[in-house]
């Protein structure tokens, strides 16, 4: 019988170890991907951005707990999609309260509101 020999050390590697995502155009980080399944808020819509390029904004809010006592959050999301790309199309095709399976890069961004409050929101890029 061969010596036990624990796999779990080998498995752990420094976090520094991992290598970097290279399947998106966007600079390489480290485990930035989410998936989120959720229904939109609003209608999309499509703004041009100062390069030209279209840019699908929308919100999607998911549900958890039970019913009495449910917490909603709310997910922006910016979707860049390709020229030709059907992708458009159909996402300004959605109404209000359609579900929708969304994967796409993290971005945490920090603002002011109008009364001067600082903010912070997890932003979803496509």
């Amino acid at each position: 019988m061969p010596p036990f020999r624990p796999i779990l050390p080998s498995l752990l590697r420094p976090f520094n170890s991992i290598p970097l995502r290279t399947f998106t155009t966007t600079s390489p980080t480290r485990l930035a991907k989410i998936s989120i399944v959720g229904r939109l808020a609003a209608e999309p819509e499509l703004l041009p951005t100062s390069s030209g390029q279209d840019v699908v904004r929308y919100t999607l809010g998911t549900s958890a707990g039970p019913k009495e006592n449910r917490q909603t959050s709310w997910w922006k999301v910016a979707a860049f999609p390709a020229e030709g790309s059907p992708m458009k199309d159909l996402l300004m095709g959605l109404g209000k309260g359609s579900m929708l399976y969304v994967e796409g890069n993290c971005k945490f961004d920090k603002f002011t509101d109008k009364e001067g409050n600082e903010r912070s929101g997890l932003n979803i890029v496509q």
